[in-house]
């Protein structure tokens, strides 16, 4: 039996609710922020006493960072990766390792 994958299900998910015609890279983007300031909220002003609210906040920003993705017509994991490959080359652990300095601060 297939397991659909998380973009396939979103996929699904939009095609049965006609949600694609919402789904511009301009509102996607909005919606990352928005969910974000939404997952922040959780932990304003003390540490959060629900965790599964933060779990869910978080499930909301990946859901609209993933049909961005998509929409741009990108993988998130092949992002995540190149994105990686770049900050490995910016922080080498030599100098990073247990720094919190920008990369063009390191010494």
């Amino acid at each position: 039996m297939h397991q659909k994958s998380t973009i396939e299900a979103l996929r699904e998910f939009s095609r049965e609710r006609n949600w694609g015609q919402f789904h511009t890279p301009e509102n996607l983007a909005k919606s990352i922020s928005i969910e974000a300031g939404e997952l922040l909220e959780c932990f304003q002003w003390q540490e959060p006493r629900n965790f599964d609210e933060v779990r869910l906040e978080l499930a909301d920003v990946l859901t609209y960072a993933y049909y961005l993705a998509d929409a741009l017509g990108e993988s998130p994991d092949d992002l995540m990766m190149e994105k990686l490959a770049i900050t490995r080359s910016n922080y080498p652990v030599d100098k990073s390792f247990g720094n919190a300095a920008k990369y063009d601060k390191l010494d």
